[in-house]
C-alpha cells in the first residue's frame, strides 16, 4: 500500500539534530511532520492534530518516552515507534510491552527509520477495522457520523466538549478514567477536578433518568468515572 502525503508523523525528541534529520527524510518521502521536544507538547499535538504515527524517543527531560507511550495508549491506538539510544533487550521488550509497534535503535539510518514507519503504517491500515459509526446502548444512542446523541429516540443538546467527553467514555465501556486523566485530555492545564465533576454532572442531567442514581455515567469513588452501559 503506497503512502500518501496526507499521512502525518509526530516526532518526539529533545535532540534538534535528530528532529531536523528526520524531518528532512520524512518530508522528502511525502509525510507531514509535527515536532515535540517534551511529552506535554506531544499530548497537546495528539489532541489537536490528526497524527497517523508517533516516532518517540525514550530519554527526555521530565516524563520519558515509556511513560508517554503508556499515557497515549489509554485513549489512542495511533502507531508508536520508539527511536532510542537504549539498545538493550530489556528496553526493547519494555517498549513493545507498553504498546509500541516497533523499537528502533538510533544507530539505524534515517532511510531505515522511514522504511520501518511505512511498514508499521501498512500493517496498521490493513488491520484497522471499519470505524463504528453508531454506539447503541438501548435507550441511549450515539450517532458518531451525525455527531448526535439520542435518549429514547429524542436528540439531546450537548456542547462540543460534553459530546467529546461522553464519546470517550462510551467508546471504552467499563474502563475507569481518573478525573486527572480527563482533565489533562480535555482541558490541559486549565481547570481542576471540579471542572470534570461539573461536566459529568451536566451530562447526567441530559442522559440519565435519575441523575442522582446514574446507570450510564458511574462514579468509582476514590478513582474516577466509567461508562457502565454495554452495547446492544
Amino acid at each position: 500500500m503506497a503512502m500518501n502525503s496526507q499521512l502525518t508523523v509526530l516526532v518526539v525528541d529533545d535532540d534538534p539534530s535528530i528532529t531536523e534529520l528526520m524531518r528532512d527524510f520524512l518530508e522528502a518521502d511525502g509525510f507531514k511532520v509535527h515536532f515535540a521536544s517534551e511529552t506535554g507538547t506531544a499530548l497537546v499535538i495528539l489532541k489537536q492534530e490528526k497524527v497517523d504515527c508517533v516516532l518517540l524517543d525514550v530519554l527526555m527531560p521530565g516524563q520519558n518516552g515509556f511513560e508517554l507511550c503508556r499515557e497515549i495508549r489509554h485513549t489512542n491506538d495511533v502507531p508508536i515507534l520508539f527511536l532510542s539510544a537504549l539498545d538493550s533487550d530489556v528496553d526493547k521488550i519494555r517498549g513493545l510491552g507498553l504498546g509500541g509497534d516497533d523499537y528502533i535503535v538510533k544507530s539505524a539510518t534515517p532511510a531505515e527509520v522511514v522504511a520501518r514507519i511505512k511498514a508499521v503504517l501498512r500493517r496498521y491500515q490493513a488491520d484497522k477495522p471499519a470505524p463504528q459509526l453508531l454506539l447503541d446502548f438501548g435507550q441511549l444512542r450515539i450517532d458518531i457520523r451525525a455527531h448526535e446523541v439520542q435518549i429514547k429516540g429524542r436528540p439531546v443538546a450537548l456542547t462540543a466538549r460534553d459530546y467529546d467527553l461522553l464519546l470517550l467514555l462510551a467508546e471504552h465501556p467499563r474502563q475507569v478514567f481518573t478525573a486527572d486523566h480527563l482533565l489533562a485530555h480535555f482541558w490541559g492545564e486549565v481547570g481542576d477536578r471540579h471542572t470534570v465533576a461539573v461536566h459529568i454532572g451536566r451530562l447526567r442531567e441530559k442522559i440519565e433518568a435519575d441523575p442522582r442514581n446514574p446507570v450510564y455515567l458511574v462514579t468509582v469513588w476514590g478513582v474516577g468515572y466509567r461508562f457502565e452501559g454495554l452495547p446492544q
